[in-house]
């Protein structure tokens, strides 16, 4: 009796966690991140895809910084050659240096236009299409209303959203999974050689629903992760969050 309870709790939180547009398990492990330390405060354990991600950047360096995390995350999950969309107003992503976060510029469709709300537009639209295996969307003023028509498409199309918020000026709730904010770390020498060295961030995830907020140090080295958990930053007290 006490084993069938335990099933029906289990499979109860597994719809509910669906409703809440995480995937169920099967699915995360074919999208497997290298970030194993950040996923663990997901639920399942896993990086959630076919949902919304929120990335907040509050000046250029750190905005460049955002842009290059958000490309070795699209590097992880075409890894079977799946096509993504990158959409802006103001785009200063130069694609041949994409390869060096293990991306094929041929697998990337960008799409530059003038108006915000054509861009809102396309971003809604692309979320829509099961075709894509991810969506990158570079805007800087997203309501929640709007936030919740996005999610409620890659519900359907099972397609990851990136939403890349440079420079709001509300930084109101999102209709998201997760709140993230990327900052540009000194590279580590190499060898202890004069010159740059591999690209270092430092990554906070700010809220995650039904998750744990954390900090940590995330280097990105011959297309793989390195991450070390980041003791010195606070992390404000929200041990689990419904709104992101």
């Amino acid at each position: 009796m006490q084993a069938q309870k335990s099933d029906i709790v289990a499979r109860l939180r597994k719809e509910v966690l669906t409703l809440q547009g995480f995937k169920g398990i099967v699915e995360q492990r074919q999208q497997q991140t290298d970030l194993s330390s950040i996923e663990n405060n997901f639920p399942n354990r896993k990086f959630p895809t076919g949902t919304i991600h929120e990335f907040v950047s509050d000046s250029s360096e750190h905005a460049v910084a955002t842009n290059c995390f958000i490309a070795s995350l699209l590097s992880k999950l075409t890894r079977r050659k799946g096509i993504c969309l990158w959409v802006s107003t103001n785009r200063t992503i130069y694609p041949p240096a994409l390869k060096s976060y293990g991306i094929d510029p041929a697998n990337l469709v960008f799409i530059d236009l003038i108006k915000p709300k054509d861009a809102l537009w396309v971003i809604e639209e692309a979320l829509k299409c099961e075709a894509l295996v991810a969506v990158v969307g570079e805007i800087q003023e997203l309501g929640f209303t709007e936030s919740r028509r996005l999610q409620l498409a890659v519900e359907h199309s099972n397609v990851t959203g990136f939403i890349h918020r440079f420079k709001p000026k509300n930084k109101n709730a999102v209709a998201s999974v997760a709140r993230w904010s990327i900052k540009i770390l000194p590279s580590t020498p190499i060898d202890d050689l004069p010159g740059v060295g591999f690209p270092k961030w430092h990554v906070q995830l700010l809220k995650v629903r039904n998750g744990i907020p954390g900090a940590w140090q995330v280097e990105w080295n011959t297309n793989t992760f390195s991450v070390t958990a980041d003791k010195a930053v606070s992390i404000p007290a929200i041990h689990k969050s419904r709104t992101a």
